[in-house]
Formats: C-alpha cells, sequence, structure tokens
C-alpha cells in the first residue's frame, strides 16, 4: 500500500509541475504576442534565444538580431495578432507549441492580412522560457 501511495504522490507531482510549465510556457507565448503587436523590443530581446530563426510562410527565416532591428526600423510591423487554436506539449526542457493565428500587418509598407499555422519550439533557459525556433505555413 506504502509504494502505491509513493507512486501516486510521484504522478500528481508531476502532472503539477507539468501544469505549472504549461502554465508558464502560455504566458511567453502571450507575451510574445503582445510584443510583436506592440513593437515592444525590450521584451523580443528576454523571449528570444539568443540562437533564434524566425521562418515566415513566405520563407524568409530572421535571427534574433535581424527580428529586433525589423521592428526597431519599422520594416516589419504587427497590427494585430488573433489567435484561433493553441496547443502546448511539453517534453524535459522543450516546449512544442501549435497554433493557428490570423495576423494584420505591414511589411516594407506592404499591408498583409494572413490566416497562419505556426509551430514554435520554446526552451526553458535561466531566463524563463524562450523561443528557439519558429516556422508557419499559410492556410487556405
Amino acid at each position: 500500500m506504502r509504494k502505491v501511495l509513493l507512486l501516486l504522490g510521484f504522478l500528481y507531482a508531476s502532472f503539477a509541475v507539468r501544469a505549472q510549465d504549461t502554465s508558464a510556457v502560455k504566458d511567453a507565448v502571450d507575451r510574445l504576442q503582445r510584443s510583436l503587436v506592440g513593437n515592444d523590443t525590450m521584451a523580443l530581446k528576454q523571449l528570444l534565444h539568443k540562437d533564434l530563426r524566425f521562418g515566415h510562410s513566405n520563407g524568409w527565416v530572421q535571427t534574433k538580431r535581424a527580428a529586433i532591428d525589423d521592428m526597431k526600423n519599422g520594416s516589419l510591423v504587427y497590427d494585430a495578432i488573433n489567435r484561433q487554436t493553441l496547443e502546448i506539449e511539453i517534453l524535459n526542457k522543450a516546449a512544442y507549441v501549435k497554433e493557428r493565428l490570423e495576423v494584420r500587418g505591414r511589411r516594407n509598407g506592404t499591408e498583409f492580412n494572413l490566416r497562419i499555422f505556426v509551430l514554435q519550439r520554446w526552451v526553458k533557459t535561466k531566463k524563463g522560457w524562450q523561443l528557439l525556433m519558429r516556422q508557419s505555413a499559410k492556410l487556405a
């Protein structure tokens, strides 16, 4: 009986930790979207991993530096990001986030309005959850 109770305790603890991590990842994803729409480069510096690869639905891929520079100089502006769906899966110190989004903004002055699927990989670092990789694809 004692072994069963011990096993149940470990299972409960692992589910509690996973729920906390899922909540922290969702918070990081939400902060990323607010930072992109709010052009908050200071927040982006904390949320984006130094080795970031930020892939767009047109095949364009940015580094952390390029993503922040493009926000600073106004060549990429997000007016709105509206989430349709969100799924988070955590494996060890990595989180995989799948989203369906409606995104509106401007790139080099040209407006865009897209429905996209986004796959992100977040990693847990000393700074918290940071976005390491992101790739999006246009939805019909």
